[in-house]
């Protein structure tokens, strides 16, 4: 039974988020029935991160087993084929070992978050980025950052909801570019808690307004307490952008949750 590596992109605005859910479309089931459509065969597809109602994707990596093998390219163009009209494609599929797990094999992922910091809001990237008209300043931004590079708790920066066991993480890069009137923010990690990646953009752009210094950011992180973080920064501006594999990771890091839940 041949194991299926695929990468997947997309835009996550459609979907309650990437897990299959009774309350409505999702990309693991727009998968799982592309899969049908051109084999016969009901499977179930594994992300490598369970994003969120709209958080997007540009490398999201998933697997699924069929009975039959197909060439991989064969693969990759059915499941674009029947995955329109959906903003899904799948830019790549191969052959896996059968010990390959898309979420548990993964040891990195990075995501990136991107604000439109402007007074008009997007056009071109609407439901993209997140419009913030008020000045940042991108230099205090990255200056708070780096008090949260390490391990840590990040018990500040996790939902309410979140089911982790332990909210120790550690965060590999947490970095804040200036592009023109684009702010980017990008994290790396082996793993996530649930919204941590968005609250810490909420918290930091509380920072590039002006609102919190460094030092609110490390007492924030020092409280444990949600209520100590900034806001949820809305899902729009976030992006898988990719899951590596085969890097070893750090002996017993996060090991009693290896997967990620932004």
């Amino acid at each position: 039974m041949p194991r299926y590596k695929i990468t997947v992109e997309y835009d996550g605005g459609p979907f309650v988020g990437w897990q299959r859910q009774d309350t409505g479309p999702s990309v693991q089931a727009a998968l799982e029935d592309a899969v049908f459509a051109f084999s016969g065969e009901r499977v179930h597809v594994q992300g490598a991160g369970r994003t969120d109602a709209g958080v997007h994707a540009r490398g999201q990596v998933a697997h699924f087993d069929l009975v039959r093998e197909h060439a991989t390219e064969s693969v990759r163009g059915a499941l674009c084929f029947h995955l329109r009209p959906n903003p899904i494609v799948v830019p790549s599929a191969e052959i896996a070992a059968p010990d390959f797990h898309a979420r548990f094999s993964a040891t990195w992922r990075r995501y990136r978050y991107r604000i439109l910091n402007r007074r008009s809001p997007a056009a071109l990237d609407r439901g993209q980025v997140w419009h913030v008209p008020v000045p940042l300043d991108a230099d205090a931004m990255a200056d708070a950052a780096a008090v949260l590079v390490g391990r840590h708790d990040f018990n500040s920066f996790r939902s309410v909801n979140c089911q982790a066991a332990s909210s120790l993480k550690t965060l590999d890069m947490l970095t804040v570019t200036r592009n023109g009137e684009e702010i980017a923010i990008d994290v790396g990690a082996r793993s996530f808690l649930h919204n941590q990646v968005r609250i810490l953009v909420g918290t930091l752009q509380l920072v590039g307004r002006g609102q919190w210094t460094r030092r609110d950011v490390e007492e924030a992180l020092a409280a444990r307490d949600r209520t100590r973080a900034g806001p949820t920064a809305p899902p729009v501006g976030l992006c898988l952008m990719e899951v590596r594999y085969g890097l070893a990771a750090e002996a017993g890091r996060d090991a009693e949750d290896p997967a990620d839940d932004e």
